[in-house]
């Protein structure tokens, strides 16, 4: 036992020794290491002046130093008012409870794509506004400053002038804004605001205060600035870095908006919402490498004492260890001894090697890097096969700054090749933008970007799809486009025709595919079981989505497009009077005709339940032809174009024309012809041009119908209606009015007896004219003069109630006017009043 607590306590003792003195040697290192100078994280230059985050230059930090405090504008700077629309919306956002506020970072990286395309294209003609360095670079950047609570992000885009600063972050249409809020109020969705032109004031969400830097090329740099209160203020921008041209954005998050101060937060945000933007978009982030440094002499000297003590306890020529080791292995001391040396010699000679090799150690160090946050290359470019439908509905929802959760109804990619060569990808929205149809023929919006060799030019070219299609979203990019002509010649380029003619095709092809393969738009029952049970269950009721909310953009086609109006015609809907309150199609109408039907028959009006009650459709019911609902007010200008499909011609069943057959037309006819001559002489008056008899009538006396050619009832209304109208001016085209009459009804048949009896008889003049006037109504015509037809009903109710027709109204009698006389009382009491008044 003594043999074993000898070397023992002397290990103990060595160690005590040597670890505080150890400790003292390394601290004394690292306090040497604190004062010593530590080159922080290169930063690149020129790069706006946010503290510890865009710059590290001294002048930088201190002109910071000096300038104003985060809340307070700059007493130097100019002093404007925000516009009352913009502060009716900035409350709104400011004051915002929802939850969705990440759109503010989506809606600048797209004003920052906005600016990065126009000073592109201005480039095309004019490459000395890019500049020069790192001016040309056509990049987003964002960057972080954690301890001040700072996000900025900044584009080399075009730039704004003071008067641009003004304008655009003071002033908003009072449309766009008026549509944004009504839209806010119904669904409460702030994913709008990117549609109506006030995404900037979105920063509101999350900051309280807001700074804009901007150079433009014709002007100085400014300070836009603003804290929310109503006002915002200009000033020339001195003690910021210059940003040689461009845009930077710094927000002053709010407190509980902290969140977007995490990298990975804004990662997240650019994949979700912006991650098909054309420009790269880099963020300034952290990150932490092993990284191998020399070690300090000092260090490395401890390192070696520590271990040669520590290999001396245990060296084999010391007699204690070597009887410790003899006892413990039971083995020969001198053989031990032998191959220690050997091993002794073995490792002083590889000591020797790494005495000669610098000394270094790992250490993690953090550094700082321009990350490429979009790196998708754009799809268009690539093949259909290799995009996912993933990857289609965030590109649409890029393009479009629709961030809901609905995806795209269908979406067409192709390239094109031959004499002109493209790529192109067409999108049909989810739902119908507000404005659609309110001002159809005086927009110029365009909701298709124009692209020649991946640079953007235009979305306001009409040329590339005719006004019916401009719902279609989508983007071009071709080849064979002349890059560097202004906007006005690029209109003229023949090319555009050609590509014109091939996006007009491929959208009608995939409006058409979407039909195809909708489970309700087919016939075989079987064939919609299937499909109703499979995988494309949620194609079912898809057309009828579509149809609902661009219908009208079809029929808009038909009447404009003669190329294509057999194509548009294919895809029309309406109901009718077999449909069952389902859409059909013109193809499935023909395939339910009789085979002795030549005709389409149709029928206009404000409303299918109006319709339905139409004398028109009485004789067409009971002999099962089925009749089509027009009930859109454009459908009486489609039908004045569409005149035949498939061989088979329109039939209005309201006019002229009308073929039903009936063996006993002609008797009918020679044996009311004395009544239809009296009616027609007895309504010369009214502008009535024939009385016949009637072959599409069963339970009502009569109609009134007009010319094959003329306006029907319901365009009259429509023609009425209009703002501008000129009844003078539309007289020639009222149709001929024509009485049909019913010789199976038992009111025809007497008012034929009685015509028979005394043809000058008043009272059945009255009768007649009181027919045609009621007929009038029901047909759905307007009463020239309703005084004349309420005196005839009253004549009427006179003769059924027995009261005589000279019958006058009862005088109302005269009461003489008293004079108000004042009494002697309501004097004093008045009187008394005053005074109380007066003591009060």
């Amino acid at each position: 036992m003594r043999k074993w607590t000898i070397p023992f306590v002397l290990f103990l003792l060595c160690l005590i020794f040597l670890v505080p003195d150890q400790g003292r040697k390394i601290q004394a290192n690292a306090e040497a290491d604190s004062d010593a100078p530590v080159d922080p994280p290169k930063v690149e230059e020129k790069f706006g002046a946010v503290p510890n985050g865009l710059s590290t230059d001294s002048d930088v930090a201190k002109r910071e130093a000096e300038s104003m405090s985060r809340k307070t504008l700059r007493a130097s700077a100019e002093k404007f008012e925000f516009q009352a629309e913009v502060s009716r919306l900035m409350d709104i956002l400011i004051n915002s409870l929802y939850s969705n506020k990440d759109i503010f970072l989506r809606e600048l990286i797209s004003n920052a794509s906005d600016a990065l395309d126009k000073i592109r294209f201005l480039a095309l003609t004019d490459k000395e506004v890019l500049g020069e360095g790192d001016n040309t670079k056509l990049e987003i950047q964002i960057k972080l400053d954690k301890e001040k609570k700072i996000l900025s992000i900044r584009d080399r885009g075009v730039g704004m002038t003071k008067e641009d600063l003004r304008k655009n972050l003071g002033t908003i249409a009072k449309s766009g804004t008026s549509a944004f809020v009504e839209k806010m109020q119904t669904s409460g969705d702030l994913n709008l605001i990117g549609q109506f032109g006030v995404g900037f004031y979105s920063v509101y969400l999350v900051a309280d205060y807001v700074e804009v830097i901007s150079k433009h090329n014709d002007d100085k740099q400014y300070v836009w600035e603003s804290k929310a209160d109503g006002a915002f203020a200009i000033s020339e921008d001195t003690w910021n870095e210059p940003l040689g041209r461009g845009t930077e954005i710094r927000l002053h998050l709010r407190d509980e908006a902290g969140e977007y101060l995490d990298e990975l937060k804004l990662k997240e945000l650019v994949k979700k919402y912006s991650e098909f933007i054309n420009f790269p978009i880099n963020l300034w982030a952290s990150k932490e490498v092993e990284k191998e440094v020399p070690a300090d002499e000092d260090e490395s000297i401890d390192e070696e004492e520590t271990s040669c003590l520590l290999n001396e306890l245990f060296h084999p020529s010391c007699s204690l260890c070597m009887e410790n080791r003899v006892v413990r292995t039971g083995e020969n001391c001198e053989t031990e001894s032998s191959s220690s040396e050997e091993e002794g010699e073995e490792e002083d000679a590889e000591k020797a090697e790494d005495e000669k090799k610098p000394k270094t150690k790992t250490v993690k160090e953090t550094t700082y890097e321009w990350e490429l946050l979009n790196d998708m290359k754009a799809i268009w470019l690539r093949s259909p096969k290799e995009v996912t439908d993933e990857e289609y509905n965030k590109f649409y929802h890029s393009l479009a700054k629709d961030f809901s959760e609905d995806k795209p109804m269908a979406w067409s990619h192709f390239n094109a090749e031959g004499d002109v060569e493209f790529k192109a990808v067409l999108f049909i929205p989810p739902k119908a933008p507000h404005d659609l149809y309110e001002s159809y023929y005086n927009t110029k919006q365009s909701n298709l970007k124009l692209y020649v060799r991946r640079v953007f030019i235009s979305d306001e070219f009409n040329e590339l799809l005719p006004k019916y299609l401009n719902f279609l979203m989508g983007l071009v990019d071709s080849d064979t486009l002349p890059l560097n002509v202004s906007r006005e010649m690029l209109q003229q380029h023949s090319s555009l025709k050609t590509i014109k003619k091939k996006l007009i095709r491929k959208a009608l092809d995939m409006i058409r595919k979407l039909a195809e393969e909708d489970p309700d738009e087919t016939n075989d029952k079987e064939k919609r079981d299937v499909e109703e049970s499979s995988e494309e269950k949620e194609k079912k009721g898809q057309y009828a989505k579509f149809w609902n909310e661009f219908g009208k953009s079809i029929k808009l086609g038909i009447i404009e497009d003669a190329t294509n109006r057999n194509r548009l015609a294919k895809l029309l809907r309406f109901e009718t009077t077999k449909s069952d309150g389902k859409l059909t199609s013109l193809d499935q109408y023909i395939s339910r005709m009789k085979s002795s039907q030549k005709d389409i028959f149709y029928i206009t009006g404000a409303s299918k339940e109006q319709l339905e009650k139409s004398p028109f459709l009485e004789r067409l019911n009971k002999k099962d032809y089925e009749v089509i609902f027009f009930t859109d007010p454009v459908d009486e200008y489609l039908m004045q174009y569409l005149m035949d499909y498939e061989d088979k011609k329109f039939q209005n069943v309201s006019k002229e024309g009308l073929k039903l057959k009936d063996s006993k037309t002609k008797e009918l006819k020679e044996s009311f012809k004395g009544l239809t001559k009296w009616w027609k002489t007895t309504l010369a008056s009214d502008n009535v041009e024939d009385v016949k008899i009637s072959n599409r009538l069963a339970d009502t006396p009569c109609v009134v119908v007009t010319s094959k050619y003329g306006w029907s009832a319901y365009m009259e209304k429509i023609m009425h209606s209009q703002t501008l109208s000129d009844a003078s001016k539309q007289a020639y085209m009222r149709g001929k009015r024509v009485l049909e009459i019913n010789p199976r009804h038992p009111i025809i048949k007497a008012l034929r007896e009685r015509v028979v009896t005394d043809p000058e008889d008043e009272s059945v003049k009255l009768t007649a004219k009181l027919i045609y006037q009621t007929a009038l109504m029901e047909s759905g015509f307007d009463l020239s003069d309703p005084k004349d037809f309420a005196s005839h009903i009253y004549s009427s109710v006179k003769s059924s109630l027995n009261i005589s027709p000279d019958a006058t109204v009862e005088e109302e009698e005269d009461e003489a006017e008293e004079p108000e006389i004042e009494t002697k009382a309501e004097e004093e009491s008045a009187s008394e009043d005053s005074e109380l008044k007066d003591e009060l």
